[in-house]
């Protein structure tokens, strides 16, 4: 690992002082050209000895805005300290996690998934309109049918539309011949560029696209694509429970990643970092934002510089080694359910390398959804599915209640 370390506490709070003192002070300067400041002292706590060992809370106080993208050189001088704080922990996720070659990438935290998700194919939309003069209705969003909500938000945004592909009942797989169905249905409309979204574990189910599947089709159709990977749930869990690096920056088919930290990380929310290969984030310079030094290439602009350093934080108090140990204890956790429900011929659906169970809802009442918080795959009729997250709160102490409610609800 490049980038990421294991750190101490100790360690982890000396580095933010130092990255906040590299900050402006708005106590001991008074800046007269930026909207920023301090959180209000009449409202928020400023005692120092209550800050003192609660690095996250300072930066929280302190507001480092963090507008712009920090790979890519120039940004806001007021707030340099932090931002390298930032750019350190894009770096551990796009060389360490997600083995892009060393300053071959740019990228920011971002409000979340679906922001980075809309960042992405608000680049390679540009992008086409730059290269091939392509006019919206000739690109179009493809993607699974169990793919995230966020796809139809960005086509509603970006005015582009959206191709499902169907997936097979059982597997969770896209199916190639549907797929070519699609994309030959897509042609005859108009369609010449398409912007493929590929899930590195889906939310409902946690299963995985086969990146080589939409490559080899679309490559075969003779049509101009780009591959982004969506891995909010999955970015920090698939890479360390499998040695597949088709969903990595080793694949050269993959332009770009979603990952959000508030999910297994367990982050602030508004930690979700969107990873790009070099060059490609250009296609959506704000060149009317001269005001901003560096120009701004994100969505969302303004945005807290503290939910940066909180996912660094987190990063660096486990290191690789201890990441790597508690992905495989979840997913042996998870096992153990699946083990349950086999003895059971409870039919259910699980990623091999994944930490989410989907159980058919033929078996699973109401009341019992309800009573231990299972998500349904619908709220709006009669689910298909229910699912279960192995998160590091739920144990096999919490899960052994619901199986046997399961198995008594069974014989009913």
């Amino acid at each position: 690992m490049q980038y990421w370390k294991k750190l101490t506490k100790s360690e982890i709070k000396q580095k933010v002082d130092e990255a906040l003192s590299q900050n402006v002070d708005y106590h001991e300067r008074t800046i007269l050209g930026i909207p920023a400041s301090h959180l209000d002292e009449n409202v928020f706590n400023m005692d120092a000895a209550y800050l003192n060992n609660a690095p996250f809370l300072k930066a929280m106080i302190d507001n480092p805005n963090h507008i712009g993208c920090h790979t890519m050189g120039e940004s806001e001088p007021f707030f340099a300290g932090t931002q390298q704080l930032e750019q350190e922990l894009i770096s551990i996720v796009a060389e360490d996690i997600l083995k892009c070659p060393h300053g071959e990438y740019d990228g920011y935290v971002a409000s979340g998934g679906t922001e980075a998700n809309i960042q992405a194919i608000w680049i390679y939309r540009n992008q086409f309109k730059k290269l091939f003069d392509a006019k919206y209705e000739e690109m179009c969003i493809l993607c699974s049918e169990d793919s995230h909500y966020s796809m139809p938000k960005a086509g509603n945004v970006l005015n582009l539309d959206v191709k499902y592909v169907p997936v097979n009942d059982d597997t969770r797989e896209i199916i190639p011949d549907a797929l070519d169905q699609v994309i030959e249905a897509a042609k005859i409309e108009g369609k010449k560029y398409f912007i493929v979204v590929a899930n590195m574990m889906t939310t409902m189910f946690g299963s995985v696209d086969s990146v080589n599947t939409y490559t080899n089709v679309l490559t075969d159709a003779n049509v101009k694509f780009k591959v982004h990977l969506d891995g909010a749930y999955g970015g920090f869990v698939y890479p360390f429970s499998t040695d597949n690096d088709e969903m990595t920056f080793q694949n050269p088919m993959v332009s770009s990643v979603t990952l959000d930290a508030h999910k297994m990380v367990q982050a602030p929310f508004g930690t979700g970092i969107f990873i790009a290969r070099k060059g490609l984030i250009d296609n959506v310079f704000t060149d009317e934002a001269q005001y901003v030094s560096g120009l701004d290439a994100t969505l969302i602009g303004s945005r807290s510089g503290a939910n940066a350093i909180a996912v660094w934080m987190i990063l660096q108090t486990y290191g690789p080694h201890d990441w790597f140990e508690k992905i495989h204890i979840l997913n042996y956790r998870t096992t153990w359910l699946c083990n349950q429900l086999k003895e059971m011929k409870v039919e259910f659906y699980r990623h091999p390398s994944s930490n989410i169970v989907a159980i058919r809802g033929k078996h699973i009442k109401p009341e019992l959804a309800k009573k231990h918080g299972l998500v349904p795959d619908s709220h709006s009729k009669k689910p298909n599915w229910y699912k279960i997250v192995l998160m590091e709160h739920v144990h096999i102490d919490h899960l052994m209640p619901f199986v046997d409610e399961l198995k008594d609800s069974m014989w009913i």
